[in-house]
């Protein structure tokens, strides 16, 4: 059990730590005024919203010393969303009317979304960078195709039980076809591993379900006896809610155990990464976010955005072997080989 919570992680010279200096009130002031103008503006100026946010959160996102930038094009990210919106409307539209049309526009959605995830893939990493070196997606249409459409289809045959694997063939396939500047980076967990922390958390669901059954059924049983039906009802209700929570708890630990496993078996070139992400603090993070969100009616959104952010960024750390100017210094003319045509080419980026 602690093998899947604790991911072995290779000692390295140098620990460089992401630090993230973003407040909630700063980014309280952007997130209001994106959202004023974005209604105004029908969703148009959301493009221009989404650049203003990133370019915020990479300026105050460190590493080293130095800070991350973003250069995405704002018409670029409009032309990606009208073509979501033209794709997943016709969808709508064609089923609300006919369902054999219906189904044909699914087929010619689920056919074009692997290229859209390319051109978003390719415009994303293009359009970041570190000390002036751009990142960049390597992989092809035709791996994209087979991961984000094919191996899907597969885990729903499978009924599920093919998911570990899908997900480490599609973290893999992300992680090795990227690059900063001529360096790529590279991944090593395995499918056995991804089986294993499904596995755990599959166990907890089971067990957990398992006892909330039983305790629920003497519960209910206890307060039929002692108050009718009124408390059996409250028995019920009180049985939701707690298994609801724990559905929570689960779903969270899953998901600092994931981020664990990932970067933990993530490099770039000589230079490993560490997350040391843990579910009590997330599950925290996420339940006072949420009582925040709620009790502010929404206001606090932009605050619980940054927290979140703020934790997973600063539980990631670069093990560096050597210097990370070596990265910088294998940069070479690569980037610049395929300079600002590079984002044209890819197009648009598809994130709503």
């Amino acid at each position: 059990m602690s093998a899947v919570f604790e991911q072995a992680v290779p000692a390295a010279a140098t620990e460089e730590r992401l630090a993230f200096s973003a407040t909630g009130s700063e980014y309280f002031r952007i997130w209001i005024v994106n959202l004023l103008l974005s209604i105004v503006t029908l969703g148009i100026y959301s493009a221009w919203a989404k650049v203003r946010r990133n370019q915020y959160f990479y300026a105050n996102t460190k590493l080293a010393g130095s800070t991350f930038e973003y250069h995405g094009n704002p018409m670029a990210i409009l032309k990606g969303r009208i073509a979501a919106l033209v794709l997943l409307g016709g969808y709508n539209v064609a089923l609300r009317y006919s369902l054999p049309l219906g189904l044909v526009m699914m087929v010619v959605v689920a056919a074009v979304m692997p290229w859209l995830v390319w051109k978003s893939l390719q415009f994303s990493l293009h359009n970041s960078s570190y000390r002036g070196i751009r990142f960049g997606f390597r992989g092809s249409l035709g791996s994209t195709y087979l991961h984000y459409l094919v191996l899907p289809v597969f885990s729903v045959i499978t009924l599920g039980f093919g998911t570990p694997f899908v997900h480490q063939r599609l973290k893999r396939y992300q992680h090795t076809e990227s690059r900063y500047g001529g360096t790529h980076f590279s991944f090593d967990a395995t499918v056995g591993e991804f089986y294993k922390t499904y596995a755990v958390f599959l166990g907890l669901m089971i067990g957990g379900g398992f006892a909330l059954g039983v305790a629920g059924a003497v519960m209910g049983g206890v307060a039929g006896l002692l108050g009718g039906a009124s408390g059996a009802s409250g028995a019920v209700i009180l049985l939701v809610v707690v298994g609801y929570a724990f559905m929570l708890c689960v779903s969270w630990a899953l998901m600092a155990v994931l981020q664990n496993l990932i970067w933990n078996h993530t490099q770039l070139g000589a230079h490993r990464f560490k997350s040391t992400m843990t579910w009590s603090r997330l599950a925290g993070l996420y339940l006072t976010n949420t009582l925040g969100i709620v009790f502010t009616l929404g206001l606090f959104i932009p605050f619980a955005h940054v927290r979140a952010l703020r934790y997973r960024l600063e539980s990631t750390a670069v093990l560096v072997n050597g210097s990370l100017d070596d990265v910088v210094a294998n940069k070479g003319d690569a980037v610049g080989a395929f300079g600002e045509g590079a984002a044209d080419l890819a197009g648009f980026d598809l994130s709503l």
